[in-house]
């Protein structure tokens, strides 16, 4: 297992050196989306509309924050289970989307589309949102405000802390008999 850092977009050349394992400290532009939004991206997509956001090499980060407390950018900021968006996600890949961050296992589609679109599936820590949270910067609601906590979000991280669940080569560190 390696530590990487890389920033947005995300480029096929350095997603192909990564392994199921590696750290990633990720910088740049993440947009939050979760279920009600990945339905109203599939509905924009239906109708040929513009999308909210640039795919190509964009991650999505599975989370809904809490409220920003006052002189706080963003609230607590853990991830969603990932399986949830899933019936969403291969259509996202094959038009851009380079990653994906949540928690908990994808689908085989999911991981197909991994491999044929050089992406990769971060595992974001689950019960560390205050934690995770603090390596965001800025955070502004892009799209579908309406939907409050499931808003789009357009976030800045800094060293944002992941891990390689399934890299594009068809690995999963849920796989691996043994995590060193």
């Amino acid at each position: 297992m390696a530590t990487y850092k890389l920033s947005t977009p995300l480029q096929d050349a350095d997603l192909a050196t990564l392994h199921a394992g590696d750290v990633v400290l990720l910088s740049g532009t993440v947009y939050t989306a979760r279920d009600s939004a990945h339905k109203r991206i599939i509905e924009t997509l239906d109708k040929g509309e513009q999308l909210p956001f640039e795919l190509q090499g964009a991650a999505i980060y599975y989370v809904g924050p809490t409220p920003a407390p006052p002189g706080f950018v963003i609230g607590s900021a853990g991830p969603t289970t990932s399986g949830r968006m899933d019936s969403y996600t291969p259509r996202l890949h094959d038009l851009g989307l380079k990653a994906s961050i949540g928690k908990g296992k994808r689908s085989q589609a999911v991981r197909d589309a991994l491999q044929r679109n050089t992406c990769v599936y971060f595992g974001a820590t689950g019960g560390a949102g205050a934690l995770l949270s603090k390596c965001i910067t800025a955070a502004e609601v892009i799209a579908y405000e309406e939907l409050g906590p499931e808003a789009i979000r357009k976030l800045t991280v800094k060293e944002l802390p992941l891990l390689v669940i399934n890299d594009s080569h068809g690995a999963e560190l849920y796989a691996k008999p043994n995590i060193d």
